[in-house]
């Protein structure tokens, strides 16, 4: 019982943010970029965008990349660094893939 205590006092002093950075995107509203730039990246990139959502505080693009592929990518809303790339498989299963930090 004393451990539990121990446990759950320790677990009480961590900021929130901490428990859960990787759920999502943490930026406040006012230094987002807007939908515009966010298509403007797809478009660099070669992709075609279906939809452009707000998910877990990232930007989400559901769409194909340049060679047909159906994607799904999280954007960070104010640097527009992409996060992950969610490529469908030929099985249309998901399969995940974490982009990793360029200046493309």
């Amino acid at each position: 019982m004393k451990k539990t205590l121990t446990i759950l006092g320790f677990l009480a002093l961590l900021p929130a943010g901490t428990a859960f950075a990787d759920d999502g995107c943490f930026a406040p509203m006012a230094n987002w970029q807007p939908r515009e730039a966010v298509a403007r990246l797809a478009e660099q990139k070669g992709w075609t965008v279906r939809r452009i959502k707000i998910d877990d505080g990232c930007y989400e693009i559901d769409g194909n990349d340049a060679e047909g592929r159906r994607i799904e990518v999280t954007v960070h809303p104010a640097t527009l660094q992409v996060i992950e790339i969610e490529y469908e498989d030929d099985r249309g299963r998901p399969r995940r893939n974490r982009e990793e930090q360029s200046n493309d």
